[in-house]
């Protein structure tokens, strides 16, 4: 039985899918090790991500829980190689398991930082808003709403019962592009108002008069939870990467301390928020 380094986030998504899966079956730990002939303290580090199974031993694994089907060969693609640096997805299968695993990071997060030089970041998007980028974006009609509805979805990490502390790092072009129109903007700066006066989130506008900062290299996200190291996660139209070495993590927490501090106060940033509302408003 193989059993390499985990604590990837690949090998944490991978064992959150296999807890998933054993509660579902109604088994506990102890009962699936002894089903599988095997410690307890083994599969309790790989459900935690800090060991990865071979894809031999998550066929037993999913075999003792009952898992087939499409789930059962999903989950055996994730199982290959959870130990690599990164973990680099382009092809559409890992795209959506990588955007899955992404929900449950965020699900755990305690904190996470969102450097947005493009778009709204997503946790704070409005449903039209979200809608506009896609539609613009030639998203096929037939997968939009249910991506509005997972992207709208995402809120809950922040509006939850104790929830996870957001740093929103934004480009002041942004809060100015006109996606969807007028009335869906506004309703979006409205809405991002009305997010930055919870106690958990920090809102910060980075003006345009700032000049280069290092979001401009891209958007990006620095999830920290209490049950494992930071990992950062990048996505363009065509891929998505996670780091979690950390040289390439401090990288990013550095880069977003510098965004910070170029970024306007939260009080300053909602400010500017309000006259762009106002603007707007005048010019309907």
């Amino acid at each position: 039985m193989a059993v390499t380094n985990g604590t990837t986030p690949k090998a944490r998504a991978l064992g959150m899918r296999l807890r998933e899966a054993r509660k579902a079956a109604g088994l506990t730990v102890r009962a699936l090790a002894a089903q599988l002939e095997m410690s307890h303290s083994a599969i309790s580090r790989w459900e935690g991500g800090s060991r990865s199974p071979d894809t031999e031993d998550v066929a037993s694994y999913l075999t003792a829980v009952g898992v087939s089907g499409q789930e059962r060969t999903e989950l055996l693609e994730l199982a290959r190689g959870t130990n690599a640096p990164h973990w680099l997805s382009v092809q559409s299968g890992d795209r959506d398991r990588q955007m899955a695993a992404l929900l449950d990071f965020e699900r755990a997060a305690a904190m996470i930082t969102d450097v947005a030089p493009m778009v709204i970041p997503g946790l704070l998007q409005t449903a039209d808003y979200t809608r506009a980028i896609m539609v613009a974006g030639e998203v096929s009609p037939t997968e939009i709403e249910t991506r509005v509805l997972v992207r709208v979805g995402r809120r809950e990490v922040i509006t939850r019962r104790n929830p996870a502390n957001l740093l929103a790092l934004v480009d002041e072009t942004v809060i100015r592009r006109d996606i969807g129109g007028h009335d869906v903007l506004i309703d979006q700066l409205r809405h991002l108002l009305d997010a930055s006066e919870r106690p958990n989130i920090r809102l910060q506008v980075i003006p345009a008069g700032c000049g280069w900062h290092p979001g401009l290299d891209g958007p990006f996200m620095v999830i920290e939870s209490a049950d494992g190291p930071p990992i950062v996660h990048l996505e363009n139209r065509r891929a998505g990467l996670f780091f979690h070495e950390p040289d390439d993590v401090k990288a990013y927490q550095l880069a977003a301390e510098k965004i910070r501090k170029l970024a306007l106060s939260p009080t300053a940033s909602a400010e500017l928020i309000a006259g762009v509302i106002s603007e707007l408003e005048t010019t309907q």
